[in-house]
């Protein structure tokens, strides 16, 4: 498969998961978060349905395209060790939605932040949010949920926090 076919499906299978994710929450109140904004295209899909006003977008610096920009208020810059758990205590209710993309290219640093992120990411969820990750995670909290949408193996992760 070439690079481009293998980033088509990957762009694919974003948008079929975070379109089912974002039909399972339909009706339910409540915060919707997004981890790693990187260049914004999730961010504006995710904004696309449900507004701006809904979702705080996290990265350690602000690189998205300027037509895929959060709201001032709604931009937590800084290290995800650092702004998620003071993210967690402020806002103790918890998102219906966690969409985590926060990847590294770097295959140790990338382990470290998988423990990291797995420890962190359940406080930031309320009972019964779901948890989208490009990472597999592991925490008593997290239930593994089957694939809802056709995607590869391995690419996204859904979790249901219990």
């Amino acid at each position: 498969m070439s690079r481009l076919d293998s980033f088509i499906r990957r762009l694919q299978a974003q948008r079929d998961i975070l379109n089912w994710a974002m039909d399972t929450i339909a009706g339910k109140s409540g915060n919707v978060l997004e981890i790693g904004l990187g260049n914004g295209r999730t961010y504006d899909h995710l904004r696309s349905r449900l507004g701006p006003e809904r979702i705080y977008a996290f990265d350690r610096a602000n690189n998205a395209n300027p037509r895929s920009q959060p709201l001032d208020e709604r931009l937590v810059l800084g290290e995800f060790a650092d702004t998620l758990p003071a993210f967690a205590a402020a806002h103790p209710e918890g998102a219906v939605l966690v969409h985590s993309d926060a990847g590294l290219g770097d295959l140790e640093a990338n382990a470290r932040q998988v423990i990291m992120m797995s420890g962190i990411l359940p406080s930031l969820l309320a009972p019964g949010g779901v948890l989208l990750s490009d990472q597999k995670l592991s925490h008593p909290d997290l239930r593994l949920q089957p694939m809802p949408v056709p995607i590869p193996p391995d690419r996204y992760f859904v979790y249901i926090k219990g």
